[in-house]
């Protein structure tokens, strides 16, 4: 703990310098440093242009596994508002940022929502599961967490965060329909959802589809022999056809499944690339929150035998 705090002071100092050579329309937005691409580009919306926005974790990244540089610390240090998940999402963190939290803005933005509304965490007892950006209703209450977090951070900009998240929120509520619509036409014969790791338990239990994970909700949990033949006598059994790999973990268990499959006479394919734990190419159109979403439920619905407009949800959002 003392080496965290020594590195922290350390760091902190590092940040007041950058403060001071740093230009002047820099300072005067709001800086705030969010962990994971979701939580940054839903703060970035209702932020606007008073906010200077960073995100820790890029396309790509593993939150499960992510530990934090001596530059994220130096970011950590100098915020104004530090945005994480919560929920045990950043394990290799949790320590670093609760310990910043006694001295700072910091907002554990998925541990707002109510118990009651969280599924329970397989692999550590008394845990819920954290992946709560599955589900864009639960999505909504963790935008409201954020416009809160940014009006106490900045309350001169409350007005501006205000109407900005309203029409984030109007957006979200054109994605949960949208999944909504486009989910329903897959039939609910063919509506199990097989992927890397359990990450979408809660997209589950939104929209009716059994969900397999061949890792538990953390992948720091490994899957043994045992469980790749478990799940390739129920991809037999209940002839499945369809499996997704994940843009964030390793293929390797999902293409062991495909083979094991083929091994017992029954071809099973890849139904295409979902995000989970992390969004697309920034620049891109599923480098955003609501992309990556209706990227994921228009792939699922299309390989499950369901369908779904040729450009999915994309330009048909209210601008």
């Amino acid at each position: 703990m003392r080496a965290i705090t020594r590195l922290f002071q350390t760091c902190a100092l590092a940040g007041i310098a950058a403060f001071l050579t740093a230009p002047l329309a820099a300072q005067e937005r709001l800086n705030v440093v969010a962990t994971t691409g979701m939580i940054a580009d839903t703060a970035r919306a209702i932020g606007g242009d008073l906010v200077e926005m960073r995100a820790l974790m890029g396309p790509g990244i593993d939150p499960h596994a992510f530990r934090q540089t001596r530059t994220d610390i130096v970011a950590l240090a100098q915020a104004d508002l530090v945005l994480w998940n919560g929920l045990f999402l950043e394990a290799q963190m949790e320590e670093f940022l609760l310990e910043l939290g006694e001295d700072g803005h910091v907002v554990a933005v998925a541990e707002t929502l109510p118990q009651d509304r969280l599924l329970a965490h397989e692999d550590y007892e008394g845990r819920f599961d954290p992946h709560v950006w599955m589900d864009p209703t639960l999505w909504a209450d963790v935008t409201v967490t954020i416009r809160d977090a940014l009006i106490a951070a900045d309350p001169e900009g409350a007005d501006t965060f205000t109407a900005n998240a309203e029409a984030y929120l109007a957006k979200l509520e054109q994605l949960e329909s949208y999944s909504r619509d486009v989910l329903s036409s897959v039939p609910e014969t063919a509506r199990v959802l097989l992927s890397a790791h359990d990450a979408f338990g809660y997209f589950g239990a939104a929209y009716g589809f059994e969900v397999v994970g061949i890792q538990g909700v953390s992948t720091a949990s490994e899957a043994g022999l045992g469980r790749i033949a478990e799940m390739v006598n129920m991809l037999v059994d209940r002839e499945i056809d369809a499996v997704f790999v994940e843009t964030s973990v390793s293929d390797r268990n999902i293409r062991a499944l495909i083979e094991g499959a083929a091994a017992q006479g029954h071809e099973v394919v890849i139904g295409g690339e979902l995000f989970s734990d992390a969004m697309g190419a920034d620049g891109t159109y599923e480098g955003t929150y609501i992309g990556m979403i209706d990227s994921n439920v228009t792939t699922i619905a299309r390989a499950l035998g369901g369908s779904a407009p040729e450009l999915g949800l994309k330009g048909t959002l209210t601008q």
